[in-house]
């Protein structure tokens, strides 16, 4: 089974449906027992860090998700989502955030002609990761204004929007996408069946 978090922050239902569209039995909870029990765990993510994480901490959905890390189960967040399992976040001041993987989410540089948010889609350029076959390099859709800016080791994906920023990470059982791989077509659902196939 895999558990979706219900923190009142994310866009659950259609990432629900793209799982199941892939034949997963995927269910939308705000209960710890059922993300314990889970094979699998996505935490998605609309909105403002410093809101998301209060509420994730309030509820108890912090410990959960940082429990799902370490008993090894695949774990993946979604644009917002992604953005918590990093150390910190800039976004209107600076919060701390999952500490899953390395470094600080900063705003968005943008550039000449360049909108903020970022919306639309653009090319990734992947690394080996469950997420990716070998030697893709797919067009996904993001909305944001916030990222990972440093390119490391946990960098699965980069994209280019007036800079390079991470677009995927991963690190072990963990995996975060910048963009959304539920509205990102065929390639994102193909994304998305790498999740489920992996282990861990």
């Amino acid at each position: 089974m895999i558990a979706i978090i219900d923190y009142g922050f994310g866009n659950l239902r259609s990432v629900q449906k793209a799982l199941e569209s892939l034949g997963a039995d995927a269910h939308i909870t705000d209960r710890v027992q059922d993300i314990s029990d889970a094979d699998h765990v996505v935490l998605p993510g609309v909105g403002a860090f410093r809101d998301a994480i209060a509420r994730l901490r309030e509820t108890g959905l912090d410990q959960a998700v940082i429990r799902s890390a370490a008993s090894g189960k695949p774990l993946l967040g979604i644009c917002l989502g992604m953005q918590l399992m990093y150390e910190a976040s800039e976004e209107n001041g600076r919060w701390e955030g999952l500490g899953l993987l390395r470094g600080a989410i900063t705003r968005l540089t943008g550039g000449e002609g360049l909108k903020i948010p970022h919306m639309g889609w653009n090319r990734l350029e992947t690394r080996d990761c469950p997420l990716f076959a070998a030697g893709e390099n797919p067009f996904v859709y993001f909305v944001h204004s916030y990222c990972a800016a440093d390119i490391g080791e946990d960098t699965a994906a980069s994209c280019e929007y007036g800079q390079t920023f991470t677009a995927a990470a991963c690190r072990g059982n963990v995996l975060a996408t910048q963009f959304h791989p539920e509205k990102s077509g065929d390639a994102g659902l193909r994304m998305l069946q790498g999740f489920v196939r992996f282990k861990g």
